[in-house]
């Protein structure tokens, strides 16, 4: 009995140091999102929120604003450098203008696999540009989150090769890098705003465009350009980041916690985007959409040439295996 009530007293007493580590107050943090609810990226978030709230005892609180209610990404971007935002997933594309380091991820076929993206984010790759960010903004980056593959799909003709791109008008954002690539490819790169896609697909005013397999579904645009080529050029990153201001008001155990938390949420969100592109594809050939594997190797050596233009990236280019 005697060994039981000492058994009892110090698994008490464990749990009372567990509980004083953290701060009495309760710190409530704001997260800001601009994917829709059902998205993965949200979804995790929330996950996050969850297990943010659990690992510290419900000492931090975490409100997750979707939708962009709180602004977008250059407004979020700013928002936290300020202090004014506690936390945000910004793509790593929307904090570029801020940490120049971060234009290494819109590099074309950087990754051989989902796998090797993981392992390069989590490991130095992702380590270093995590530094990067906090030297050149103050933000603090507590893991990576991610978004399916990008590919090319075209309303006519379908990509079979590098040289079934020559002299078609693809859709591209307003990024130098992806430009590059489309000239790499043969392709006249012709920038839009994405709510004019579908209608500039479907008159035939461009050719084709490019984006993961759930935008292509959740777009429509697998309606107007049935054509989708496998080449997963670029798989971008986010940061699932916090303020300066905000990481500094937690105490070093709440800090654990927290990465703890957002690092198991990141996983969630690898788990949710595979079964997303899964059933997305179901969803577009069920449509009348078809998927055109292509041969990446050759998209890979027609880039060069891009790589070759940012000799800046060398370094991190090196820390990936």
């Amino acid at each position: 009995m005697k060994k039981f009530l000492a058994i009892v007293l110090t698994m008490a007493m464990v749990l009372a140091l567990g509980v004083s580590a953290f701060a009495d107050n309760v710190i409530e943090l704001k997260l800001a999102d601009n994917g829709a609810d059902n998205m993965p990226n949200v979804i995790a978030a929330r996950k996050f929120a969850e297990l943010a709230e659990e690992y510290t005892n419900g000492t931090v609180k975490v409100e997750v604003f979707s939708n962009g209610v709180l602004g977008d990404e250059a407004s979020v971007a700013d928002q936290l450098q300020l202090g004014t935002l506690d936390m945000a997933r910004i793509s790593c594309s929307g904090m570029a203008p801020s940490c120049q380091a971060l234009k290494v991820t819109s590099m074309p076929y950087l990754f051989t696999s989902d796998q090797a993206k993981y392992d390069a984010f989590d490991g130095a790759f992702g380590q270093a540009l995590t530094e990067e960010v906090l030297k050149d903004t103050g933000i603090v980056n507590l893991c990576y989150f991610f978004a399916t593959a990008r590919s090319f799909y075209t309303v006519d003709k379908p990509i079979t090769c590098v040289a079934d791109m020559a002299g078609l008008k693809i859709r591209s954002q307003e990024d130098p890098i992806v430009m590059a690539m489309f000239e790499a490819l043969g392709a006249k790169a012709t920038p839009m705003n994405y709510s004019e896609v579908y209608s500039a697909l479907e008159t035939k005013i461009v050719d084709g465009a490019e984006n993961d397999m759930t935008s292509y579904l959740t777009s429509g645009h697998y309606e107007v350009a049935p054509y989708y080529s496998l080449d997963k050029h670029t798989a971008l990153g986010s940061l699932f980041c916090m303020s300066g201001a905000a990481w500094d008001k937690l105490s070093a155990e709440q800090q654990e916690a927290v990465m703890k938390a957002a690092y198991e949420a990141s996983l969630y969100e690898r788990e949710l985007l595979e079964t997303s592109e899964a059933e997305s594809r179901a969803a577009v050939e069920e449509g009348g959409a078809q998927m055109i594997e292509v041969d990446i190797a050759e998209f890979q050596t027609a880039c060069q040439a891009v790589y070759d233009k940012y000799p800046e990236f060398a370094d991190y280019l090196a820390l990936i295996d």
